[in-house]
């Protein structure tokens, strides 16, 4: 037993995963960094008052759409070049333009910084969540998507802290530091094995993005992955983001937006590690997320109808992050639905198409509030989200135990192949596409 803990740590604490968690650590300081200092930085270039609130939101909108084109890019770069020149590729790219963002005098150089900066950030966790899964016995790939979010999120809060004891000028120029040092230790992580093997198999396409959208059941597939996720980004991207705001609306003044960003994301941290263990406890994904999506729905109505303190607001910014706490189990799913040629295509699309949606959101968000006021909106957009959510995990598959040793256009021939058999004698008709060694 002692032996089995001992090797399962081992494989745990290997390279590969300590450096995609330390690379979701850089990611996401750099990712919330701007809601952190969106404030005193545009004030710096000259902005003030009610446009602050407007520039924010254009630079918010341009940063996702660049982060929408860049799940794409990298998603496809994944499958047909590997994960591990995503992995090297996106870090660069972030990590050179949130230096840059350090020295920014107007606007337009702002806005074309993050969007740059978005296309890079939207690499980094679906390849490090594909790379960890594939090289990880599935008894315990969970334990390890899990560390890479719970230590990931973490960057938010150390983001915060950077930014109040600094200035935003030497936060953006730290981010970029880090990410161009964390180059040094990608050098020693290897390719997975299971991606490797697809290159024996020249007539299989890799990375195909439109074939998720040229199949009815592959394509309904894809879209339950993203809206699972919405939630969370329901939670950060108008909850949390526009926290200043809702909270004036409650009667509560004082609120402070960097420090509800490091509340949430304390929380989102606790909940990614805790959703994880639940999962291995309960040897199941879809029970864990359901358990997290009826937290959401108590944190949501807690958090915009129970809070009248400064201090209640901030314990409810951490439990609704909690309860949102599923985005690593969430990514995890995506990728273990579909096969190796298009994992990381998925893995990488679906986050980032999850985050794009902030600009839907938040354009609903603001158009319910311009007849009602930003309260009553934020109870419309979120209960829709969460519903949908609620429906699209209703019709999963579970993925707990599926071995991601497979080929999409193989795991889907096999299962036509057993449907057409099963009126007969059962046979066992899924073949792996790897040919056994010789022993």
């Amino acid at each position: 037993m002692e032996n089995t803990r001992h090797h399962t740590i081992k494989l745990l604490f290997q390279t590969p995963v300590i450096v995609a968690a330390l690379g979701y650590f850089v990611d996401i300081y750099d990712l919330l960094l701007f809601g952190i200092v969106r404030k005193p930085s545009l004030q710096a270039i000259g902005y003030q008052g009610q446009d602050v609130l407007d520039k924010g939101i254009l630079l918010i909108n341009i940063q996702m759409i660049g982060l929408l084109i860049g799940g794409i890019l990298w998603g496809i770069i994944g499958d047909k070049k590997g994960r591990l020149s995503v992995l090297f590729g996106s870090i660069l790219l972030y990590s050179a333009a949130n230096l840059l963002n350090g020295f920014v005098t107007d606007i337009n150089q702002y806005a074309v910084l993050r969007f740059v900066a978005g296309v890079g950030l939207a690499g980094e966790l679906g390849a490090g969540i594909t790379l960890v899964a594939e090289i990880l016995p599935k008894k315990i790939r969970g334990f390890g998507t899990t560390l890479i979010a719970a230590v990931g999120l973490l960057g938010a809060v150390f983001a915060y802290f950077v930014a109040s004891y600094t200035n935003w000028h030497a936060a953006y120029v730290i981010g970029g530091s880090l990410g161009l040092c964390l180059l040094l230790l990608r050098i020693k992580v290897s390719e997975s094995a299971i991606y490797k093997n697809t290159g024996k198999h020249p007539k299989i396409v890799r990375g195909d993005f439109l074939s998720l959208f040229t199949n009815a059941k592959r394509f309904l597939k894809y879209i339950r992955c993203i809206v699972i996720g919405l939630p969370v980004w329901f939670v950060i991207g108008i909850l949390i983001t526009f926290s200043p705001e809702i909270a004036a609306i409650l009667g509560i003044s004082g609120v402070d937006a960097g420090k509800s960003i490091m509340f949430c994301y304390i929380g989102l941290s606790i909940g990614d590690l805790s959703s994880g263990l639940i999962s291995q406890w309960l040897q199941s994904r879809k029970k864990a997320v359901a358990i997290f999506m009826i937290l959401s729905g108590i944190s949501m109505f807690a958090y915009l109808s129970l809070v009248s303190t400064l201090t209640g607001f901030y314990a409810a910014c951490l439990f609704v992050g909690f309860s949102v706490g599923y985005w690593a189990m969430f990514v995890t799913i995506a990728a273990e639905q579909f096969g190796t040629e298009l994992r990381s295509t998925v893995a990488t699309t679906v986050p980032n198409f999850v985050r794009g949606a902030v600009v839907v959101l938040t354009l609903l968000f603001r158009y319910i509030a311009a007849d009602t006021n930003m309260l009553f909106s934020a109870w419309i957009v979120g209960f829709a989200t969460l519903t949908a959510a609620v429906l699209a995990l209703w019709k999963m598959d579970e993925t707990f135990h599926k071995d991601l040793d497979f080929l999409e256009v193989d795991h889907e021939h096999n299962k036509q192949k057993h449907t057409a058999a099963s009126f007969s004698a059962p046979v066992n008709t899924y073949k792996p596409y790897r040919k056994k060694e010789k022993i």
